[in-house]
């Protein structure tokens, strides 16, 4: 099991913050982590952050995870992949996701129609593009070239690399499925080992329908992580974060972390958290958050409940862990980083 981490981007919001923000990738490399991964959702873009320690590393992994596809063109995006992986010597991961209609139709002035028929196309014209061919495609939401104007079917002038790994985002049934079937990894969020079947098996589903084996997709998934004995402060910081996802992470109708969490077993759970916090009792939001659910969706505690942690994500198919160490300073963080790379050898020794 490979080990990645992920890039504070809302640190990138002052010079001080930005180079602390890069030294924490730069020594997470030399420590052996495989990936860092850069999100996006109305702060920094995925990609430039990304770019910035492309120039402080050799050997990591740089992932976005996620961008937009509602907030660029298929091909604005296979530019930017292709252009990074070059920079970086070939280490560029290429994270996708739909996002939610909130921030599609807020942010970017782009309707929530047919996202996952939106993300095929995306998905197929990226391929194109990567394989030096013809950016020549007719689909419901793409068409290249536009039809009736003056454009012609152009190839990039970039060095084709058919191999650039495309990971999506999913979370829905169909959307795991579809996942399955044409990409080379899956990112996952609210994820619960012990209950991974509900994603596990439609991704399995997508990839026999695509003729090929699960053991070909790459499963990313982890969480916050931190030792300690105090694990009951640490459960009751996890609860407010997963209160704001299950609440405000979406629009009062449509929030797809909260169904994740519901189709998992927690409907009860996440409907009254969604509740309370809309009726703008944020506390009693937090509180109905059960403890359970904050330690399963994380790494807490001693050195052996976190090898348990760890165990529990291999055993539940897990190829990259996740891990985003706990810590009020770079340094705090980096001392945490550094004992669960400890552990998690222990982990991949113990197979």
């Amino acid at each position: 099991m490979k080990l990645s981490t992920s890039l504070n981007t809302p640190a990138y919001s002052s010079r001080t913050s930005v180079d602390a923000a890069a030294a924490f990738v730069v020594e997470a490399e030399r420590l052996g982590v495989d990936t860092v991964w850069t999100a996006e959702a109305w702060g920094t873009d995925a990609f430039t952050p990304l770019a910035h320690v492309a120039a402080l590393t050799e050997r990591i992994k740089l992932a976005t995870g996620i961008v937009q596809i509602s907030a660029r063109a298929p091909v604005m995006t296979a530019m930017t992949a292709m252009t990074l992986d070059v920079l970086s010597g070939g280490r560029m991961v290429l994270g996708l996701g739909v996002s939610g209609p909130q921030v599609v139709e807020g942010l970017h002035g782009q309707r929530y129609d047919r996202p996952l028929e939106r993300l095929r196309e995306y998905v197929e014209v990226l391929r194109l593009a990567f394989a030096g061919e013809r950016l020549e495609y007719s689909g419901n939401q793409t068409v290249l070239p536009l039809s009736g104007g003056e454009g012609k079917a152009l190839r990039l002038a970039l060095k084709p690399n058919p191999r650039l790994p495309i990971h999506l985002a999913t979370l829905g049934p169909r959307a795991m499925e579809l996942c399955g079937e044409i990409a080379d990894g899956w990112v996952a969020t609210c994820f619960v080992p012990e209950r991974s079947g509900v994603y596990i098996d439609a991704l399995a589903r997508g990839a026999e329908r695509a003729g090929r084996s699960l053991t070909e997709i790459a499963i990313d998934a982890g969480g916050p992580l931190a030792f300690s004995d105090d694990v009951g402060r640490l459960v009751q910081s996890r609860k407010k974060a997963l209160a704001f996802q299950l609440s405000a992470m979406g629009s009062p109708k449509t929030n797809f972390y909260n169904m994740a969490y519901s189709r998992m077993g927690y409907e009860d759970v996440a409907q009254e958290v969604r509740k309370l916090w809309l009726d703008a009792k944020r506390d009693d939001a937090v509180a109905a958050v059960p403890d359970e659910l904050a330690a399963s969706t994380s790494l807490f505690g001693t050195r052996e409940m976190v090898r348990d942690r760890m165990r529990a994500y291999r055993d539940a198919g897990v190829t990259t862990l996740r891990i985003d160490p706990m810590g009020r300073e770079p340094s705090e963080r980096l001392a945490v980083l550094e004992q669960a790379i400890d552990v998690a050898r222990e982990v991949t020794a113990a197979i």
